[in-house]
């Protein structure tokens, strides 16, 4: 402890030798005392002496209290005096009044003394841990000093205290117990300890996150009153920020968690003028900031898009809408509002379509837009508003080509209102563009430029848009306009920055240029344009127009790489000769050089938002940057090209097209039959539906059929004791007599059976007629299958047939071969031995030639003739081959037919037994009908009716007999 006690001979006024003595006697007895109540008296003294001798009581008493608070720790008295003291000597909160020479000495010395001291405590990792475990005590005199306790040391050494906090069991878990205090002031001291304890620590920040910290503290947040709440409010939004900036894992849990729909009722904002503290501007600032973090450009782009979604379905882009388009909001806020609606739209393509239908509350309505780019082009609003809506409007075009032809479109003379009731965006840019305020110029510029970023389709529509510069005079092109007013260069008055109109013309024609040879050939059509560049470029300014000179340069450069070569006094290999001969190419190297390395190039790069202190320090656009590093290498090589190269170049670049559009079309293709799998998709997955319900639709049918074969048996069963007890009913009614009423019931019983006689003969002839189409399938069935069979036999033994002819011809021709081959050997030995021995006359070789020539046609006639042979057997083979597949085919068909015939022969046994139940259902009906016959006779039915009933069972066995000769020929 030398130091420490360097700094106390270094203070000015040290304490009186008393108070020294008194603090050492203090110690002591906090030391020694075995009574507790003499120890809590002495701690008790050393914190009223804390705040004042800060330094002694912290050398010589921090060991004691220490020590104080591992053994006396059943006592929450003499610990909450314990880590009193503690705080007053770690803590730079200091009450005593010191005059303004001495404060900043003071304030050093005050710093010096909290980090020193905390560096002592927590060389000791186990005072750390045991200051954890006090925390979880409930008594408010320790748990509320521990709190400010460890806040405090946090502060001076954050790092260290997060890693010992880290390493200890439950040490996290233990301080998120602070979040649920009944007690208001400890829950806020809390809230304050985290938000030290998650600075710049990712692992904290994660442990914290999924202890359920969003929960409790949007809660807090919604008890508190959202928006119109006091400090902690404040404190639970900073403390949020800590946990989601830069930390993807918590965003992406904030996110899941479905907390960014409770974000939504912070932003009900209503439209009165009052109202509008400075801790709720405060606190609506902080959740807009927070709104940010989520949908930052620097978070991973599948995160950010998730987040934008989210806001949209919620209702939360639209909330910041109306906060946007609501009146007196304050500046700061509405400035805030509009950078936050613009991340929230930023390359969001739903998002952005809504935001381009917001319309602001005038009369007539006016896009949202529109009102904006007026607030934009307007030199009286504030700066920052004017960077604010840049960016809005930045935003709404990142990759939005529909909303950049909708902007490119208010140019163009077919879409421009005549009657000039209305003000559309692009007559407000062409306005900003050519007023005399440099930055209007400026923010026009990037703006336009942001309209025509990567979408070669509005570059060559933008060339159509002409202006009327005076009345009398023709109108020129807005091409030619900007470059007009770029070569005036600062003949011009114009308020604000010298170079910055001519800064963002530049930006704006590099921008339009790159990628689009047709604009290239449009900007040398003008021949003012090259002298005017190469000018700049080789003349010899200050640092100011050094910027310029590089743009130029660059401007150049790209009407040299993107030339087709289409103006043959510009053509690249002109051009190049011209800079080579003017400026020198070493000369145009380094100053479009200058462009990179401005010291303000840098700053515009690192962020898209334009984030600017003043409006002088507005030079640079972010998307303008990356152009920059994107062409500065290409125009580099471009310059030093020879003209072959050029040439191979332009083949590659044709090559390459070439296989873009092949890639394309195959990509097309791909994509119409990706469209028409997805169709059949659809249709199969219809066709099994229809087919899951014809199944089940004949599931049920089967259900009914065999729900009525059991009810047909049943009144079967039925109708037999029926017949039974219609019989000694009968007897009964003989005895006892029948009245009329039966009788009629009788007759009417009797036509009933006689529909239902006639209904099982009509079925009985279609059961009949369908056994005669069976019989007959199966007879012709049969006859097919004979048939098919002797023909193929009869095919297969005439092909083995001829197939051994063919083999004997071609063994008989081989050995004739064989022996021709063998004769011409003999001859042609015999030959040369009677040539060697004696010489013969020339019609002696004459004959011999002529009789080889012969044997030599013979054999190749042989050979032709074999060779035909060969193919024809092989001719056979292949025929063979044909048959022997028919073959197969028709055992496959036999085996089919087979199998449909047993089916048929199940189809008649069951239509027989059918047919033999109606049968016996018609005999039980005539044998009803017989017993119902002799009961209308005793019952004295007239002779009339008798005959009838005759006549009716003299057709009956007609009908039997006929049945029964059918049954007979079955």
């Amino acid at each position: 402890m030398n130091f420490l006690r360097g700094v106390m001979g270094g203070q000015s006024a040290g304490p009186q030798h008393t108070e020294a003595e008194t603090i050492q006697k203090l110690c002591d007895r906090v030391a020694s005392s075995t009574l507790l109540d003499d120890r809590r008296n002495a701690v008790r003294a050393l914190k009223s002496l804390s705040k004042k001798y800060r330094l002694e009581v912290g050398i010589q008493a921090m060991e004691h209290l220490i020590h104080v608070l591992q053994t006396d720790r059943s006592d929450s008295e003499i610990i909450g005096y314990a880590l009193d003291t503690l705080f007053n000597i770690i803590s730079n909160d200091e009450e005593e009044e010191v005059d303004d020479v001495e404060e900043e000495n003071s304030t050093r010395q005050s710093e010096d003394l909290g980090s020193q001291f905390t560096e002592i405590f927590i060389k000791q990792q186990e005072n750390v841990t045991l200051l954890l475990s006090l925390l979880e005590e409930f008594d408010f005199h320790v748990r509320w000093p521990g709190v400010k306790l460890l806040t405090s040391l946090l502060k001076h050494l954050g790092p260290q205290v997060q890693q010992i906090i880290l390493v200890s069991p439950m040490g996290v878990s233990r301080l998120m117990d602070l979040l649920a205090d009944s007690r208001e002031v400890i829950r806020n001291d809390g809230v304050l300890l985290l938000q030290a304890l998650t600075r710049s620590n990712g692992a904290i920040q994660k442990i914290v996150a999924f202890e359920n910290a969003f929960e409790r503290l949007l809660d807090i947040i919604t008890e508190e009153g959202n928006g119109d709440g006091g400090i902690v409010v404040e404190d639970c939004l900073i403390l949020l920020q800590n946990l989601l900036k830069n930390n993807n894992s918590n965003q992406n849990f904030f996110k899941e968690g479905s907390y960014i729909q409770r974000m939504k009722p912070w932003f009900e904002v209503g439209d009165e003028n009052s109202g509008w503290s400075a801790q709720k501007v405060t606190n609506l600032h902080l959740m807009l900031q927070l709104v940010r973090v989520l949908v930052s450009p620097t978070n991973p782009p599948g995160a950010t898009s998730s987040c934008q979604k989210a806001m949209f379905q919620c209702g939360l882009l639209q909330q910041l809408c109306t906060i946007l388009m609501a009146t007196g909001v304050p500046a700061d806020i509405l400035t805030e509002t509009i950078n936050t609606v613009s991340e929230v739209i930023r390359g969001c393509q739903a998002n952005q379509d809504y935001f381009a239908s917001v319309n602001a509350p005038s009369n007539p309505p006016r896009p949202a837009i529109v009102v904006l780019l007026m607030s934009m082009v307007n030199e009286r609003q504030p700066f920052v508003l004017r960077c604010a809506v840049l960016y809005c409007f930045q935003c709404f075009l990142y990759k939005n080509q529909k909303g950049q032809g909708e902007i490119v479109s208010t140019l163009l003379p077919s879409t421009i209102d005549a009657t000039g009731n209305s003000v559309s965006a692009g007559q407000l840019l062409c306005g900003g563009l050519f007023s005399t305020d440099s930055l209007s110029n400026w923010c026009a510029a990037v703006a336009l430029a942001h309209a025509l970023q990567e979408n070669a389709t509005q570059k060559e529509q933008l060339l159509r848009v002409q202006l009327a510069t005076s009345i009398g005079n023709p109108p020129v092109s807005l091409l030619q306009q900007c470059t007009n007013i770029l070569s005036q260069g600062d003949k011009i008055d114009r308020r604000g920055s010298k170079i910055q109109t001519r800064v963002g013309l530049l930006m704006l024609l590099c921008t339009w240029l790159s990628n689009c040879p047709i604009a290239v050939t449009h900007f040398l059509h003008n021949s003012a344009n090259v002298p005017f560049l190469t000018g700049q470029i080789a003349e010899n300014l200050g640092e100011e127009e050094q910027l310029v000179q590089g743009l130029c340069a660059l401007l150049l450069g790209i009407s040299i790489y993107f030339n087709d070569n289409s103006l043959e006094n510009y053509m690249k290999e002109k051009l190049k000769q011209l800079i080579e001969k003017r400026i020198g190419k070493e000369n145009f190297i380094e100053k479009l050089g200058f462009i990179s390395k401005h010291e303000l190039y840098s700053r515009a790069s690192q962020k898209p938002q334009p984030n600017f202190p003043s409006p002088e320090y507005m030079i640079f656009d972010h998307e303008f940057t990356k152009l920059v590093k994107e062409l500065e290498g290409v125009i580099t090589k471009a310059i030093y090209k020879s003209s072959e190269e050029d040439k191979k170049e332009e083949e590659e670049k044709k090559t390459l097209e070439q296989h873009d559009s092949i890639v394309t079309h195959y990509k097309n293709v791909i994509r119409e039959q990706d469209l028409q799998l997805e169709e059949l998709k659809q249709q199969i997955s219809t066709l099994k539906c229809q087919n899951e319900q014809l199944q089940t639709a004949v599931t049920q049918q089967i259900s009914q059929i065999q729900q009525h074969k059991d009810q047909y048996n049943l009144l079967k069963v039925q109708l037999g004791k029926d017949n039974q007890h219609q019989g000694s009913h009968s007897d009964g009614a003989q005895m006892n007599g029948i009245q009329p009423e039966e009788i009629g019931r009788l007759r009417e019983e009797i036509k009933e059976l006689k529909s239902n006689q006639e209904l099982l003969r009509s079925q009985l002839a279609e059961k009949d007629s369908l056994i005669e189409k069976l019989k007959s399938s199966q007879a012709s069935l049969d006859a097919n299958e004979a048939t098919a069979s002797a023909r193929d036999s009869e095919q297969i033994a005439e092909l083995k047939q001829e197939l051994a002819t063919l083999k004997s011809q071609v063994n008989s021709q081989s050995m004739e071969i064989t022996k021709l081959q063998t004769e011409k050997q003999e001859l042609l030995q015999k030959t040369e031995a009677f040539a060697q021995s004696v010489p013969v006359p020339g019609e002696s070789d004459t004959v011999i030639a002529a009789k080889t020539t012969d044997i030599e046609g013979r054999l190749s006639a042989l050979l032709q003739e074999t060779k035909e042979l060969k193919n024809e057997i092989k001719a056979l083979s292949d025929e063979r081959t044909a048959i022997k597949e028919q073959l197969d085919s028709s055992n496959s068909t036999i085996v089919i037919l087979q199998n449909e015939k047993n089916q048929l022969e199940v189809n008649i046994t069951d239509s027989k037994k059918e047919q033999d139940d109606l049968l016996v259902l018609l005999a039980d009906q005539d044998q009803k009908i017989l017993s119902l016959k002799n009961k209308l006779k005793e019952l004295g039915h007239p002779e009339e009716e008798e005959d009838e009933l005759e006549s009716i069972d003299q057709e009956d066995d007609d009908d039997d007999d006929d049945r029964s000769q059918g049954d007979n020929q079955l």
